[in-house]
């Protein structure tokens, strides 16, 4: 039985939204792949309008902090989500079927009633927590930008080129531009 949980998706909030690989296996190791999460949130954020604050894709897992201003209504997180996801997923199922068919069973699970499913993605929306201050999102934005770091995959947050954290030390090889950064005082 899968736990419930509940989601305020309130307009004016900003949204800390953590969602892992199946297992937390490492299917984001990839430049390619890692690739992919980037075009996937680039894609959602057009489409749902939301505001990327942070991001930061890891080999297991992903974290941004979105944002739409409460005038726009709720961010509608559960769709932004499956949006980003699901993109990401039928590249990865397109791929491995094209160039790796002999690893398809790696991503196999098995329903009930015994049918195969692709399966990338952790099940569920992930972890997503409500960020009611500025203080708060900064400290997403700082706890994001230091995961390569404390994974040992760099030694500075900005030599990750997969984080917006080139982003906000303002070089100009950022892989993704974020629409801004947490305000002073965050609007209620």
């Amino acid at each position: 039985m899968r736990k419930k949980r509940r989601v305020y998706d309130l307009p004016g909030h900003a949204h800390e939204l953590t969602f892992s690989c199946y297992h937390l296996r490492p299917y984001l190791r990839s430049e390619r792949s890692r690739q992919w999460v980037i075009d996937a949130i680039d894609r959602a954020r057009t489409a749902h309008g939301f505001q990327l604050w942070a991001f930061v894709v890891m080999s297991t897992h992903v974290h941004l902090l979105v944002f739409r201003p409460p005038r726009d209504g709720p961010l509608g997180v559960p769709v932004v989500l499956q949006s980003i996801k699901q993109s990401v997923s039928r590249r990865a199922a397109a791929w491995v079927r094209a160039h790796a068919p002999e690893r398809i069973s790696d991503f196999e699970v098995r329903e009930p009633g015994g049918k195969k499913r692709f399966r990338f993605w952790q099940e569920g929306g992930g972890y997503d927590r409500n960020i009611f201050s500025a203080e708060a999102a900064w400290n997403s934005v700082g706890y994001m930008h230091q995961n390569p770091v404390e994974a040992g995959l760099c030694a500075e947050p900005e030599d990750w080129a997969w984080s917006s954290a080139r982003w906000y030390a303002r070089r100009g090889d950022a892989l993704l531009a974020c629409d801004g950064r947490p305000p002073p005082i965050m609007p209620r």
